[in-house]
C-alpha cells in the first residue's frame, strides 16, 4: 500500500488496483459472485461482536462531534441491524446474476443477428456518510453486478465500516475473486474524496450518498460521471377521501419509524375539507408521538411554520403541515418544493389516486403506503446502492440491475453492406 500521507498517489493505487479487478471481476461465474456474497455474510455474522465493538468507537467520535439524535441513530449498529446486514448480502448473493442476461434479440434483412447484453459499468466509487450498512450494501451490489468498487464512507462510521468491509474480503477470497475488487479508502481525510471525483481513467461512475451538502459537492466537482439523489423531501397529500384508520397509521410510520433516512416524510399536505377534523387530529398524533409540527395557517401545531419550512429535509423528528385546497394545489406544492423523491397520497379514491401519479414526475410515487418503503429491499433488491432521482440510466432504488450498462453483439454468416 502507498504511504498513506500522500493522498494522491494512494488514490491512484487503489484506482488502478481496482480497474485490474474489474476486468477479472467482469468475467465471474454467478456461482463464484453467490459464494462470495454467502462467505461475507458468515464472517459478518460471525464477527458481529467485533463489528458492534468498532461501531461503538464511531458512536462515541459521533456523539463528541454533536451529531443529532436522529444521525447518530443512522450511525448505530447492534445485533438486529447486523443481522439485516447479514440479510442483505444473503438477498443480493441469492438474485439472478444480471450480467449476461439478453435484453432484446432480433433479425435484420441484412443477415445481421443482434444481441443487447448486460454488462458491468466497470468501476464504481461510493461515497457516503454515517451509515456503516451502506459498506456490505454498495460492496454486495456492486460485485454482484460485476464491477470492482472503491468505497469512500463518512469520518463517523470510520472504524464500522472497515470491520465491515474486512468481511466482505473474507467473501472474496472464499471465492478465489481478487480482494482488490471490494476496497475501502483508509483515510477520513477529505483530500481523498476531492481526488475520487477526478479518477476519470480507473473510475467508470461515482455515487453519492447522503445530505445535500455531500451531493451538491460531488456534482459540482465530479469529472467522473455521477448518479446522484438530492434531498429526500418528501411529502404526504392526505385527500378529502382519505381513510382515516389508514391515514393515522401511514402517516406516524412515514415521520417516526425512522426519522433520519431519506424515506422519511418531511411535508404533509392536507385536504381543505378535512383539515378541522383528520387534519388536526394527524398533527396532535405527531406531536404525541414528539413529532416537532411546524403548521400553517388553519393548523395548531408546535410552531408556526415560515417560508423557510417549505422544501425542508429535516433528517428529524420535524415535520412541516399545510393545509391545501385540493389535490392539484397539493401536486403544484410538491412540484415546487419536492426534489423528485418519493411522494405519496392517501386516498380511497383511485380516480385522484391515478391523476397524482399521472401529474407528478418524482422517482417513487405511493398510494395508501408508508414513504419508509422507499427503499431498495423493500423493493425486492436485497440493497440499494442510493436512490437517484435523476433521469439518465438509474432512477429510483439502485440495484444490482442498475449498475450494469449494455453492449451489442452482432452476428452474421458474411454479411457485407451494400
Amino acid at each position: 500500500m502507498t504511504d498513506i500521507s500522500n493522498i494522491s498517489a494512494l488514490m491512484q493505487d487503489i484506482g488502478n488496483r481496482a480497474k485490474a479487478a474489474s476486468a477479472s471481476l467482469a468475467s465471474a461465474t454467478a456461482a463464484q459472485k453467490q459464494t462470495a456474497l454467502f462467505a461475507a455474510a458468515d464472517a459478518v455474522w460471525a464477527k458481529r461482536d467485533q463489528i458492534i465493538a468498532a461501531n461503538a468507537l464511531d458512536m462515541e467520535y459521533g456523539q463528541k462531534k454533536g451529531l443529532s439524535p436522529a444521525m447518530l441513530d443512522r450511525l448505530m449498529l447492534d445485533t438486529a441491524r447486523v443481522q439485516s446486514i447479514v440479510d442483505g448480502l444473503r438477498a443480493v448473493g441469492g438474485q439472478a446474476d444480471p450480467v449476461g442476461a439478453v435484453l432484446a434479440e432480433w433479425d435484420m434483412p441484412s443477415g445481421l443477428h443482434i444481441r443487447r447484453v448486460s454488462t458491468p459499468l466497470g468501476v464504481i466509487g461510493v461515497i457516503y456518510e454515517s451509515r456503516p450498512n451502506v459498506t456490505a450494501d454498495a460492496g454486495a451490489l456492486c460485485l454482484k453486478a460485476g464491477n470492482g468498487v472503491i468505497l469512500r464512507g463518512g469520518s463517523e462510521s470510520f472504524h464500522s465500516s472497515g470491520a465491515i468491509h474486512a468481511c466482505l474480503v473474507d467473501g472474496l477470497r472464499a471465492a478465489d475473486l481478487p480482494a482488490d475488487a471490494i476496497q475501502l479508502v483508509p483515510t477520513r481525510d477529505r483530500v481523498a474524496v476531492s481526488e475520487m471525483l477526478q479518477m476519470t481513467e480507473s473510475i467508470d461512475v461515482i455515487v453519492p450518498r447522503g445530505g445535500k451538502g455531500l451531493v451538491g459537492l460531488v456534482q459540482r466537482e465530479a469529472r467522473v460521471p455521477v448518479f446522484a439523489h438530492l434531498e429526500g423531501i418528501v411529502h404526504i397529500y392526505v385527500d378529502k377521501a382519505a381513510d382515516p384508520v389508514k391515514a393515522m397509521q401511514v402517516v406516524l410510520n412515514s415521520k417516526t419509524r425512522r426519522t433520519g433516512i431519506c424515506g422519511a416524510a418531511e411535508c404533509l399536505l392536507i385536504h381543505r375539507d378535512i383539515a378541522a377534523g383528520l387534519g388536526q387530529d394527524l398533527v396532535n398524533m405527531l406531536m404525541n408521538a414528539g413529532v416537532e409540527v411546524r403548521a400553517g395557517d388553519g393548523l395548531s401545531g408546535t410552531l408556526a411554520a415560515t417560508d423557510d419550512d417549505w422544501g425542508q429535509e429535516y433528517l428529524d423528528a420535524i415535520i412541516a403541515a399545510r393545509i391545501v385546497d385540493d389535490v392539484d394545489a397539493a401536486i403544484s406544492h410538491i412540484r415546487t418544493y419536492g426534489s423528485g423523491h418519493t411522494d405519496a397520497i392517501l386516498t380511497e379514491d383511485n380516480v385522484t389516486a391515478e391523476h397524482f401519479f399521472a401529474r407528478l414526475d418524482s422517482a417513487i410515487l405511493m398510494h395508501n403506503a408508508s414513504t419508509q418503503f422507499a427503499d431498495g429491499g423493500e423493493f425486492g433488491m436485497g440493497a440499494e446502492i442510493g436512490i437517484a432521482t435523476g433521469k439518465m440510466h438509474a432512477r429510483g432504488p439502485v440495484g444490482a440491475a442498475q449498475l450494469t450498462s449494455f453492449q451489442y453483439l452482432v452476428s452474421g454468416n458474411g454479411a457485407t453492406r451494400a
